[in-house]
């Protein structure tokens, strides 16, 4: 009768033949210590001098360190998730980063003025998000207030619904603010993409 190997022993048979590729390993671990590194210096930017350890960087490291701090740099440029709140980006640590992973001779002045673009880009994009906020809210109005007075004719008492709680509401809130957002984050993705460039990051898509 035949044995029945247990799952590990598979696993190990299929694998045996695995070879470990030492460079992608190298690769990937000079990625992780770029993303420490960026993530140490946007934690305490006064403190940590993020040139000087770049510069410092193995130059067979330097392009994967290169690719994991700009990774995280562009991380931190994101859309907020509500009109109400500030996006919490604090652009001088960035510009900073950027401009030290920067390839292109005199990159450094385009970077600086994607950076200053960044601060008006994102407070356009809350102004515009609260205006939507506002037409959408003000249009749904009546309608709301029809269902309130159908809501406390059933109940027997006044009934306040919450707009985001209606089902026709939220779907016609997401829509509109959906397409807005989509708009500004084409626009976001492709400054972060001339972002990439300026600092040799190839698109691996």
């Amino acid at each position: 009768m035949a044995l029945i190997k247990s799952a590990l022993e598979i696993a190990l048979e299929r694998t045996k033949d695995l070879k470990v590729d030492p460079k992608a390993l190298a690769a990937n671990e000079a990625r992780l210590e770029g993303k420490r590194l960026a993530g140490e210096f946007l934690a305490n930017p006064a403190e940590v001098d993020f040139a000087a350890r770049f510069a410092a960087t193995p130059k067979d490291k330097r392009e994967g360190v290169r690719e994991g701090a700009f990774e995280v740099f562009a991380a931190r440029i994101q859309l907020p998730n509500s009109a109400i709140v500030d996006p919490d980006v604090e652009t001088a640590p960035l510009a900073i980063g950027f401009k030290t992973l920067n390839v292109v001779p005199f990159g450094e002045k385009k970077i600086q003025g994607a950076i200053d673009q960044l601060g008006v880009f994102l407070k356009q994009y809350l102004d515009d998000a609260k205006r939507v906020d506002e037409a959408i809210r003000k249009q749904f109005a009546p309608r709301l207030k029809q269902k309130e007075q159908e809501a406390s004719a059933r109940m027997g008492r006044p009934v306040r619904l919450d707009p985001m709680s209606d089902p026709d509401f939220a779907a016609f809130y997401k829509q509109n603010v959906g397409q807005m957002r989509d708009q500004y984050q084409d626009a976001l993705d492709k400054a972060k993409a001339d972002l990439a460039s300026l600092c040799g990051i190839k698109d691996k898509d």
